[in-house]
């Protein structure tokens, strides 16, 4: 096993495009790092460049403790997950599994062990003579797994391989990946602009946005401390609601509404009183919203009144979406489908809601859960 560093790396085009703007991140021994943006924004360039399949322009890459900014990919030590599994049709699963290996010129013995316990691990052992065609897509990707596995690599890389597969089966593959990868202690880096795929499998998570590295963290700390606009709005589904506001002593004017916060906002948030009098922009996840009837004690601290204009009943909740009169932000996602000439805003409210379309509903807001950004930077305030 070993570390992956990419200290300051670059990577431009012949053309002069700059994918990659001086990437900093180091991947722990045996840790899960998932690089996750919008189409466009790096990621897939930047695991490249680590399988060497992409040359670097500046900086240095390395793999434990070997700069291999100029060594081949075969020479790297790694094992490479593709998004269209690249499998040889004509093979049957086990030769497809063991043909890296045959390369290799392992002695046969070995191979037909280390394929065995690769198949095992897997649950392929009763697939190993069929051909790829005879496979499901979510067998299909088990065995480029299990290619992977067999070389024994220092580390995965993974690029978006669970794209070809329907929404239930990907669920089921991306829970077996972070099995086994915990099982197998490889460090790896996983490819995807899935933001639920990279929150459910990584160790940390680290998001790019026009080759750019805007955080890398947690999961957990990149959705309740997001450091700027775009991560708060590209992590969380529905997406965190964004919105002009204005501070005004401990009140927040929202549009026509206001709001009276909390005293634990400015204790969270000591920033906040350089920013008193200023325009910001306000960020709230469905969550922290509810029909004001329902809502427990933390949520009754501030209400306004709206307009519903779409219900999503989903059994365990309903995605209310509301009029609200405050400008839209501009999250900064090319991938975004969000139309910001509609004031709407987006809940999470209680299946027991009984709101419907055109109703005038009171919304509680849990205002100590309230995101605030400077209005300029776009970088949180804390």
């Amino acid at each position: 096993m070993a570390t992956v560093t990419l200290n300051n790396i670059d990577k431009i085009y012949p053309n002069g495009f700059q994918a990659i703007h001086g990437l900093d991140l180091e991947i722990a021994d045996t840790e899960f790092l998932v690089l996750v943006g919008p189409s466009g924004c790096g990621k897939s360039t930047a695991l490249r460049m680590i399988a060497g399949l992409e040359e670097i322009s500046g900086g240095t890459m390395m793999i434990g403790d070997n700069v291999v900014n100029d060594v081949e990919p075969k020479d790297r030590d790694i094992a490479m997950v593709f998004q269209n599994y690249a499998l040889y049709p004509h093979m049957s699963v086990r030769d497809n599994i063991g043909f890296a290996l045959k390369l290799a010129k392992v002695p046969k013995a070995e191979i037909a062990d280390r394929v065995e316990e690769a198949a095992r691990i897997l649950e392929l052992t009763e697939q190993l003579e069929k051909k790829p065609g005879q496979l499901s897509g979510g067998q299909r990707q088990r065995v480029a797994m299990g290619r992977a596995i067999v070389r024994q690599p220092s580390a995965f890389l993974m690029d978006e391989p669970l794209s070809n597969l329907d929404a239930k089966l990907r669920v089921q593959m991306r829970a077996e990946i972070a099995r086994l990868q915990r099982d197998l202690g490889v460090t790896t880096v996983y490819v995807t602009h899935d933001q639920v795929e990279a929150m459910t499998m990584g160790d940390r998570v680290a998001v790019l946005k026009d080759g750019y590295l805007q955080q890398v963290d947690s999961p957990q700390n990149l959705y309740d401390r997001p450091d700027n606009v775009f991560v708060a709005a590209f992590i969380g589904s529905p997406s965190m609601n964004l919105h002009e506001a204005a501070l005004s002593g401990t009140s927040l004017t929202l549009g026509s509404h206001t709001i009276e916060l909390h005293a634990d906002v400015f204790e969270k948030r000591p920033g906040l009183k350089a920013h008193d009098g200023k325009h910001v922009i306000i960020g709230f996840r469905p969550e922290d919203l509810e029909d004001s009837s329902l809502a427990p004690d933390e949520k009754k601290g501030a209400t306004f009144p709206a307009t519903v204009t779409l219900t999503e009943a989903l059994g365990s909740e309903i995605i209310v979406h509301f009029e609200l009169d405050a400008p839209k932000v501009d999250a900064g996602d090319p991938d975004a489908v969000d139309d910001l000439t509609e004031n709407t805003a987006v809940g999470r409210f209680d299946p027991r809601s009984r709101v419907m379309l055109g109703d005038t509903i009171e919304i509680a807001v849990n205002t100590i859960n309230l995101h605030f950004f400077d209005a300029e930077s776009r970088s949180a305030i804390w």
